[in-house]
C-alpha cells in the first residue's frame, strides 16, 4: 500500500481548510516505526501553532494534524531493536511533523512506549500529550511535595485533570477551577476544593498556594502571581510569563512545551493499568469527519474530556 486516507491542510486557517484525502504512507527513517493508527486525539488550538505549518521557518503544507497516537507498529525502521511488529503502542507525535490523523504515521521509536493494556485505543489516545504535560508540570517544573497546596487552573480540561489527578496522587493538597458544570468530576479526580470562576473569582478567597499550574493563560495567568506564597512555583503552557514578574514577588514561573519521553510514557500506561488515572473522552469522531471533530471545539455545552479521531476499530 503507498496511499492512506488522512485528514490534511494545504494553508492556514481553521477547520475549513481540513480536508480528508488520499495521501503517500509515510516511510519509517532509521531509528523510526511505522504505526498503523487506531485512533488519533485532537487538540483544538494545533491549527494556531506555528509548527503545525512550519519547520526551521519553512512552510511545510500540506501538513496532517494530530500528535497522539495509539496504534500497531507495522515497519521497522533501521536501528531499531526495542519495538516490533504487532506490538501495540502510544506515544506523542512532534508537533513539526506530521500527526496521526491518518491511516498511518511514522514516527520515532522512542517517543513511543507500550499501550495501556486495560483501556481501548481511542482511551490510550486521549493520554500522551495531557499525561506528559501534567506530569512534567508537576515533576520537572515546579517539584511538587507531598502536603503542598496546588492550585490547577482548568481542572475538567484534558490536561488539567490529568494534573489534579497526579498531584493528588503526589499528596497534595489541590483546588482546582473550572468554568463548566464539572464540580462533582473534578472532586472525583481529587481535588479537596473546586472554584466554579464563573461565580468566584479564584484570587479573592484570600486562599495561597505554593504552586500554581496554568493551562488557561491570559488574566488568569497574570491573576495567579497574587495567590502565590514566597518561594512558590508557577508552570504555565499558555505563554512566557511576564519577564520579571516573578522576581519582583520573590517566586520562579516557568513556561514550558511538553516533549515526548518514553519512560514517563511508561509511567502513565502503568498508572492507568492500576486504576490510578482516569482519562476522560469527550466524544469520539471517524476519521471521515475530521473536520467536524475539530469545529467542535467550538461548540457550547462540549463535555470535558479529549476529543478522539477513530481511524481503525
Amino acid at each position: 500500500m503507498t496511499t492512506m486516507t488522512a485528514l490534511r491542510a494545504h494553508h492556514r486557517g481553521g477547520p475549513e481548510v481540513l480536508t480528508v484525502e488520499s495521501a503517500p504512507v509515510p516511510v519509517p527513517a532509521p531509528g523510526e516505526v511505522l504505526v498503523a493508527v487506531h485512533a488519533a486525539a485532537i487538540t483544538f488550538d494545533e491549527l494556531t501553532w506555528e509548527e503545525t505549518w512550519t519547520r526551521d521557518g519553512v512552510d511545510r503544507t500540506p501538513t496532517i494534524l494530530s500528535h497522539e497516537v495509539s496504534g500497531v507498529v507495522t515497519e521497522i525502521g533501521s536501528g531499531v531493536t526495542d519495538l516490533q511488529q504487532g506490538d501495540e503502542v502510544y506515544g506523542l507525535v512532534a508537533f513539526d511533523r506530521d500527526g496521526a490523523a491518518a491511516e498511518f504515521v511514522a514516527m520515532p521509536a522512542t517517543d513511543l512506549a507500550t499501550k495501556p493494556s486495560t483501556v481501548s485505543h481511542p482511551v490510550a489516545a486521549a493520554l500522551p500529550l495531557a499525561g506528559l504535560t501534567a506530569l512534567q508540570a508537576l515533576l520537572d517544573h515546579a517539584a511538587v511535595r507531598p502536603g503542598e497546596e496546588v492550585l490547577v487552573h482548568g481542572g475538567a480540561g484534558g490536561v488539567g485533570a490529568l494534573t489534579v489527578q497526579l498531584a493528588a496522587q503526589l499528596g497534595a493538597e489541590v483546588t482546582a477551577t473550572v468554568r463548566s458544570d464539572t464540580r462533582d468530576l473534578v472532586q472525583g479526580f481529587g481535588a479537596r476544593r473546586v472554584i466554579d470562576t464563573r461565580t468566584e473569582a479564584f484570587d479573592e478567597t484570600g486562599a495561597t498556594y505554593d504552586v500554581v499550574i496554568d493551562t488557561v493563560g491570559g488574566q488568569t495567568l497574570d491573576r495567579s502571581f497574587g495567590v502565590l506564597r514566597r518561594g512558590g512555583r508557577l508552570a504555565t503552557l499558555s505563554a512566557p510569563p511576564p519577564p520579571g514578574r516573578a522576581d519582583e514577588i520573590g517566586v520562579t514561573a516557568t513556561f514550558f512545551i511538553v516533549t515526548a519521553n518514553r519512560v514517563q510514557l511508561a509511567e502513565l500506561a502503568e498508572l492507568v493499568d492500576r486504576g490510578r488515572l482516569h482519562v476522560e473522552i469527550a466524544r469520539t469522531f471517524p476519521l471521515a469527519e475530521g473536520r467536524e471533530a475539530f469545529e467542535s471545539g467550538s461548540r457550547p455545552g462540549r463535555r470535558a474530556g479529549k476529543t478522539v479521531l477513530v481511524v481503525r476499530d
